[in-house]
């Protein structure tokens, strides 16, 4: 049997966080779910570890989070939980909530490239 990415209790958050996006995540989700982009199939709030991604590519290993205010006290435990999922083989992109309200367009550029990139 395989092991398990995360514990029961993490599977039931990424299902709740699922169901209580932010406006930010509604709208990238909408430009990358039905493989959209480049015929990538992202999927959103998945449990790696003991950590939660918001959007995560798992083929192409791109791992896109989100942040908002609060993620301006939690450097250390944003650049920790970043080098767990690198340590796993991700990349991992990062963009401020008024990122995807604003301009859309640029940050679907910066993952398209992602993508191509290795």
């Amino acid at each position: 049997m395989p092991a398990r990415r995360t514990t029961p209790k993490g599977y039931a958050r990424a299902h709740e966080l699922r169901r209580n996006q932010t406006e930010a995540e509604a709208k990238l989700w909408a430009c990358l779910r039905r493989e959209q982009l480049n015929g990538v199939s992202f999927r959103r709030q998945h449990a790696i570890g003991p950590y939660i991604v918001d959007f995560c590519a798992i083929k192409a290993k791109l791992i896109i989070e989100l942040d908002g205010s609060q993620h301006l006290d939690q450097a250390a435990y944003d650049a920790e939980r970043t080098a767990f999922l690198e340590s796993k083989g991700y990349r991992v992109l990062r963009f401020w909530n008024p990122e995807v309200l604003q301009d859309m367009e640029a940050v679907l550029r910066a993952i398209t490239q992602a993508l191509v990139e290795p």
